[in-house]
């Protein structure tokens, strides 16, 4: 057993991912008896966040006890493996359906580095750049996954001495959950901390309504949807929706394109087409599934169907004559050749990498092509840019001209809105001590705090910073000061960074070159580039 070395008293409890972002759920709970992990999570979004997943761990994995996992998405479990191989030995718990899917997700993920990294090191070699390693590797997460041990929603159960915990279901994914945890540390009375993880909206495909035990001490919840009000969020409007952008996007030379989270997505999208076709809503149109992973969840949840809100509906969509689900390289390539309308599903929902991105590559430049874009899109993503509205972008090193068309449904998040948040968290009333508001963008984050100012006493809404530590004393929770900075200061978190500059500068350049009225102007343009650059270098 890793003994904590704090030399407080008083539980500790320190923010190492989420913190006024969106991704890398990570924090991190000390007791006189050891350290416990909630969640450890793969961050994403400007690749300024995304070297986070490269540099080492704030704390040292193997003074790290046990972890406590809310649900599968790699932002919450993706950084397991490097755990594992940087000496954590400790136990992971979770419910059964996330360990489930997470042994298929971990692998993918894992996978998909490997992948990326040869990539990227056979053009370094070529810029005679330096070789990197992934973050980790499949045997890692095959290691990892031997870590897990199962726990049922509602039971109690042991994490360290003095500290014991329970899941809650979250409404958010299969398996997902709000973890309960008591602590004996002020003598006969326990702290008692809920953390929200990720929290689903009403009426969400799949999954029922989110759950958690009211009067606690300190509370920590997700701010994704904060400021976000979903006027009719119902299953019959969501359909409704639906339809409406397949058949707006439905061109005889065409096809729509769905960036999809390959877990829990996609398989909304399969239960909500299959049911338009069925009733005569929509025709017949092909479905591809491009996504290893999500073929490989498809099947898990379809083991879980009779715990699932519809999952006979479900289950009739993946029996569909109409889906199709593409396994290797080479069926997903032949895709380019499919001719007539026709759906693709493909991970990621971000774009930000998997299968998604060569299908834009295929299809971002056409005008016959629809982008679907169906969930949260964090900044500095390639989804986010596309919503923003860019003209031209950069995808794997190549530029392209935006001439699909560019649509977002927001019905289909596994996020509860901001109405929804602000019930949850009074239906977890009395709260005795803070608030931490985490997973959300600032503007999110303090819209929430505003729309909780009548339930919780604003400086009792804490919204800390990346690797910012408190100490939850029995009066409230106190700021620490720390003697390292935080890895990367508030101000650089879920912001666009030079890298997106730098694109976006490319491509300006480009633009330039193209608009200049001969050979003249194009050389006195690039002349002018390289005094600027001269000039910056003295």
């Amino acid at each position: 057993m890793a003994v904590s070395t704090s030399p407080s008293p008083d539980p500790i409890l320190t923010f190492h991912g989420a913190a006024r972002a969106v991704t890398g759920s990570c924090f991190r709970l000390e007791t006189g008896q050891g350290q416990v992990l909630i969640d450890c999570g793969l961050f994403q979004g400007s690749k300024t966040e995304k070297e986070l997943n490269y540099r080492p761990f704030p704390f040292d994995p193997r003074q790290i006890d046990a972890v406590v996992l809310s649900h599968a998405h790699i932002d919450h479990s993706g950084l397991l493996p490097k755990l594992t191989r940087h000496g954590f030995e400790g136990t992971i718990h979770a419910t059964p359906a996330t360990m489930d899917l997470c042994d298929v997700m971990l692998a993918d993920s894992a996978h998909i580095q490997e992948i990326e990294v040869e990539q990227y090191n056979r053009r370094a070699a070529r810029r005679r750049r330096g070789k990197v390693t992934p973050i980790y590797t499949i045997a890692d997460a095959t290691a990892c996954l031997k870590q897990f041990t199962p726990q049922r929603i509602g039971d109690w159960f042991d994490v360290i001495p003095g500290l014991r915990a329970r899941f809650w279901n979250a409404g958010h994914l299969l398996g997902s959950a709000s973890i309960e945890v008591e602590l004996i540390c002020h003598g006969a009375s326990p702290t008692r901390l809920l953390f929200s993880a990720d929290i689903g909206p009403d009426h969400k495909l799949l999954q029922s309504d989110p759950e958690g035990p009211s009067g606690i001490d300190y509370l920590v919840c997700e701010s994704t949807y904060g400021d976000t009000d979903r006027i009719d969020a119902s299953a019959k409007h969501r359909r409704a929706m639906l339809a409406e952008e397949v058949r707006a996007a439905m061109n005889p030379d065409g096809a729509l394109l769905i960036p999809s989270f390959a877990v829990e997505r996609a398989q909304e999208f399969i239960s909500d087409l299959a049911q338009l076709m069925a009733e005569g809503t929509l025709p017949a149109i092909p479905i591809y599934v491009d996504s290893p992973l999500a073929t490989r969840a498809t099947e898990v949840f379809a083991r879980h169907a009779r715990e699932l809100e519809g999952g006979a509906n479900l289950t009739r969509g993946i029996r569909s004559d109409h889906l199709h689900f593409t396994e290797t390289r080479e069926q997903s390539i032949a895709l380019d050749q499919v001719r007539g309308f026709h759906i693709v599903i493909a991970a990621s929902g971000m774009c930000e990498a998997g299968r998604i991105r060569h299908r834009l590559r295929n299809w971002i430049w056409r005008e016959e092509a629809t982008v679907l874009l169906t969930g949260y899109q964090a900044e500095g993503t390639l989804g986010r840019i596309l919503q923003n509205g860019a003209q031209t972008v950069r995808i794997q090193g190549e530029e392209f001209s935006v001439r699909a068309r560019i649509r977002s449904i927001n019905l289909y998040s596994g996020h509860a809105d901001g109405p929804e948040l602000v019930q949850w968290v009074r239906e977890r009333l009395p709260l005795r001590h803070d608030l931490f508001l985490v997973h959300g963008e600032p503007d999110a984050m303090d819209a929430l705090a505003g729309r909780l100012a009548g339930t919780v006493a604003p400086d009792h809404i804490r919204r800390p910073v990346l690797d910012e530590g408190f100490s939850l004393t029995e009066t409230g929770a106190r700021s620490l000061s720390i003697s390292t900075p935080p890895r990367l200061p508030p101000e650089k978190i879920a912001r666009l960074d030079w890298h997106n500059d730098l694109s976006e500068l490319i491509l300006d350049i480009n633009e330039a070159m193209s608009g200049a009225a001969d050979e003249r102007s194009r050389d006195a343009l690039v002349r002018r580039l390289r005094r600027a650059i001269e000039d910056e270098g003295r």
